[in-house]
Protein backbone atom coordinates (compact mmCIF):
# COMPACT_ATOMS: atom_id res chain seq x y z
CA UNK A 1 0.00 0.00 0.00
CA UNK A 2 1.31 3.25 -1.08
CA UNK A 3 2.81 5.41 2.16
CA UNK A 4 0.44 8.39 1.56
CA UNK A 5 -2.72 6.64 2.01
CA UNK A 6 -2.84 4.97 5.45
CA UNK A 7 -6.33 3.42 6.11
CA UNK A 8 -6.32 1.21 9.75
CA UNK A 9 -9.23 -1.53 9.82
CA UNK A 10 -10.79 0.72 12.69
CA UNK A 11 -11.59 3.81 10.99
CA UNK A 12 -13.38 1.60 8.15
CA UNK A 13 -15.47 -0.30 10.83
CA UNK A 14 -16.65 3.13 12.25
CA UNK A 15 -17.88 4.47 9.18
CA UNK A 16 -19.97 1.04 8.28
CA UNK A 17 -23.07 0.87 9.39
CA UNK A 18 -26.37 -0.68 9.52
CA UNK A 19 -29.36 -0.10 6.98
CA UNK A 20 -31.86 -2.31 5.51
CA UNK A 21 -30.07 -4.95 7.69
CA UNK A 22 -27.28 -4.46 5.10
CA UNK A 23 -24.17 -3.22 6.09
CA UNK A 24 -23.16 -0.29 3.87
CA UNK A 25 -21.20 2.52 3.41
CA UNK A 26 -22.67 6.00 2.84
CA UNK A 27 -21.57 7.59 -0.30
CA UNK A 28 -20.08 11.02 1.95
CA UNK A 29 -17.53 8.51 3.60
CA UNK A 30 -16.35 6.68 0.33
CA UNK A 31 -15.48 10.16 -1.46
CA UNK A 32 -13.38 11.16 1.76
CA UNK A 33 -11.44 8.15 1.65
CA UNK A 34 -10.90 8.01 -2.23
CA UNK A 35 -10.44 12.20 -1.77
CA UNK A 36 -13.11 13.18 -3.93
CA UNK A 37 -15.95 14.75 -3.86
CA UNK A 38 -19.73 13.05 -3.27
CA UNK A 39 -21.08 14.61 -6.20
CA UNK A 40 -18.30 13.07 -7.89
CA UNK A 41 -18.06 10.22 -7.05
CA UNK A 42 -22.23 9.74 -7.90
CA UNK A 43 -21.33 10.85 -10.64
CA UNK A 44 -18.84 8.06 -11.62
CA UNK A 45 -21.72 5.33 -10.40
CA UNK A 46 -24.25 7.32 -12.74
CA UNK A 47 -22.50 7.23 -15.52
CA UNK A 48 -21.99 3.35 -15.08
CA UNK A 49 -25.42 2.77 -13.36
CA UNK A 50 -25.78 -0.69 -14.84
CA UNK A 51 -23.11 -2.21 -12.55
CA UNK A 52 -24.56 -1.12 -9.29
CA UNK A 53 -28.16 -2.89 -8.95
CA UNK A 54 -30.20 -2.66 -5.36
CA UNK A 55 -28.15 -4.78 -3.89
CA UNK A 56 -25.20 -2.94 -4.48
CA UNK A 57 -26.18 0.77 -4.08
CA UNK A 58 -29.66 2.31 -2.27
CA UNK A 59 -30.36 5.60 -2.14
CA UNK A 60 -31.55 6.10 1.13
CA UNK A 61 -35.23 7.21 2.03
CA UNK A 62 -35.33 10.35 4.40
CA UNK A 63 -36.91 8.84 7.48
CA UNK A 64 -33.35 6.38 7.30
CA UNK A 65 -31.76 9.62 6.43
CA UNK A 66 -33.56 11.60 9.53
CA UNK A 67 -33.05 8.25 12.05
CA UNK A 68 -29.35 8.24 10.75
CA UNK A 69 -29.23 12.07 11.69
CA UNK A 70 -30.57 11.76 15.50
CA UNK A 71 -28.87 8.13 16.14
CA UNK A 72 -25.15 9.17 15.02
CA UNK A 73 -25.04 12.85 14.81
CA UNK A 74 -23.56 12.72 11.19
CA UNK A 75 -25.64 15.17 9.32
CA UNK A 76 -25.99 18.62 10.04
CA UNK A 77 -28.42 20.60 8.63
CA UNK A 78 -27.18 22.67 6.14
CA UNK A 79 -23.41 21.07 6.03
CA UNK A 80 -24.13 18.51 3.43
CA UNK A 81 -25.87 18.09 0.22
CA UNK A 82 -29.52 18.39 -0.42
CA UNK A 83 -29.58 15.32 -2.04
CA UNK A 84 -30.39 12.20 -0.13
CA UNK A 85 -27.46 9.86 0.17
CA UNK A 86 -26.45 6.47 -1.39
CA UNK A 87 -25.55 3.53 0.50
CA UNK A 88 -23.10 1.22 -0.81
CA UNK A 89 -22.99 -2.52 0.37
CA UNK A 90 -20.05 -4.51 0.30
CA UNK A 91 -20.32 -5.75 -3.39
CA UNK A 92 -21.13 -2.12 -4.25
CA UNK A 93 -17.62 -1.36 -2.94
CA UNK A 94 -16.42 -3.79 -4.64
CA UNK A 95 -18.00 -2.61 -7.91
CA UNK A 96 -16.48 1.04 -7.14
CA UNK A 97 -12.87 -0.13 -8.03
CA UNK A 98 -14.29 -1.19 -11.33
CA UNK A 99 -15.55 2.56 -11.60
CA UNK A 100 -13.23 4.82 -9.90
CA UNK A 101 -9.55 3.87 -11.40
CA UNK A 102 -6.90 5.79 -9.43
CA UNK A 103 -3.90 4.15 -7.44
CA UNK A 104 -5.53 5.49 -4.35
CA UNK A 105 -9.33 3.90 -5.42
CA UNK A 106 -7.42 0.48 -5.77
CA UNK A 107 -5.77 0.85 -2.33
CA UNK A 108 -8.98 2.17 -0.80
CA UNK A 109 -11.10 -0.97 -2.08
CA UNK A 110 -8.68 -3.30 -0.57
CA UNK A 111 -8.74 -1.96 2.57
CA UNK A 112 -12.41 -1.85 2.49
CA UNK A 113 -12.63 -4.95 1.90
CA UNK A 114 -10.13 -6.09 4.56
CA UNK A 115 -12.73 -4.08 7.00
CA UNK A 116 -15.61 -6.26 5.97
CA UNK A 117 -13.84 -9.45 6.08
CA UNK A 118 -12.57 -8.35 9.51
CA UNK A 119 -16.40 -7.79 10.75
CA UNK A 120 -17.78 -10.99 9.00
CA UNK A 121 -15.17 -12.69 10.75
CA UNK A 122 -15.99 -11.25 14.23
CA UNK A 123 -19.77 -11.68 13.58
CA UNK A 124 -19.21 -15.35 13.26
CA UNK A 125 -17.01 -15.59 16.58
CA UNK A 126 -19.60 -13.81 17.79
CA UNK A 127 -22.49 -16.02 16.38
CA UNK A 128 -20.25 -19.27 17.60
CA UNK A 129 -20.29 -18.07 21.52
CA UNK A 130 -24.18 -17.30 20.89
CA UNK A 131 -24.53 -20.97 19.98
CA UNK A 132 -22.47 -22.18 22.87
CA UNK A 133 -24.02 -20.54 25.14
CA UNK A 134 -27.57 -21.20 23.93
CA UNK A 135 -26.48 -24.86 24.00
CA UNK A 136 -25.24 -24.39 27.65
CA UNK A 137 -28.68 -22.52 28.85
CA UNK A 138 -30.72 -25.55 27.50
CA UNK A 139 -28.36 -27.99 28.93
CA UNK A 140 -29.30 -26.07 32.24
CA UNK A 141 -32.66 -25.85 31.70
CA UNK A 142 -33.04 -29.74 31.06
CA UNK A 143 -31.24 -30.04 34.63
CA UNK A 144 -33.37 -27.28 36.23
CA UNK A 145 -35.99 -29.64 35.07
CA UNK A 146 -34.66 -32.86 37.15
CA UNK A 147 -33.97 -31.13 39.95
CA UNK A 148 -37.07 -29.06 39.99
CA UNK A 149 -38.88 -33.01 39.27
CA UNK A 150 -36.54 -34.04 42.64
CA UNK A 151 -37.68 -31.31 44.27
CA UNK A 152 -40.96 -31.94 44.24
CA UNK A 153 -40.80 -35.66 44.77
CA UNK A 154 -39.19 -34.33 48.72
CA UNK A 155 -42.23 -32.24 48.73
CA UNK A 156 -44.25 -35.36 48.09
CA UNK A 157 -42.67 -36.94 51.02
CA UNK A 158 -42.40 -34.54 53.37
CA UNK A 159 -46.29 -33.65 53.52
CA UNK A 160 -48.19 -34.96 56.48
CA UNK A 161 -50.08 -38.15 56.41
CA UNK A 162 -53.89 -37.36 56.50
CA UNK A 163 -54.99 -39.24 59.68
CA UNK A 164 -58.44 -40.27 58.37
CA UNK A 165 -56.67 -42.02 55.92
CA UNK A 166 -54.40 -43.91 58.19
CA UNK A 167 -53.80 -47.53 58.34
CA UNK A 168 -51.82 -49.62 60.94
CA UNK A 169 -48.82 -50.27 60.06
CA UNK A 170 -48.10 -54.02 61.01
CA UNK A 171 -50.23 -57.16 62.26
CA UNK A 172 -52.50 -57.36 65.25
CA UNK A 173 -52.53 -60.23 67.74
CA UNK A 174 -55.54 -62.00 68.67
CA UNK A 175 -55.31 -63.85 71.76
CA UNK A 176 -56.16 -67.28 71.74
CA UNK A 177 -59.26 -68.58 72.77
CA UNK A 178 -58.74 -71.86 75.24
CA UNK A 179 -61.00 -74.38 74.84
CA UNK A 180 -61.52 -76.53 77.95
CA UNK A 181 -62.49 -79.78 77.74
CA UNK A 182 -61.33 -80.86 74.65
CA UNK A 183 -58.53 -83.35 74.97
Amino acid sequence: MNEDVVLPVERIDSIIILVRGQKVILDRDLAQLYGVTTGNLNKAVKRNIDRFPNDFMFQLKPEEYESLRFRFGIFKKGQHSKYLPYAFTEQGVAMLSSVLRSKRAIEVNIAIMRAFVKLREMLATHKELALKLSDLEQRLEKHDDHIQTIFEAIRQMMIPPDPKNKKKIGFTVKEKQKVYGKK
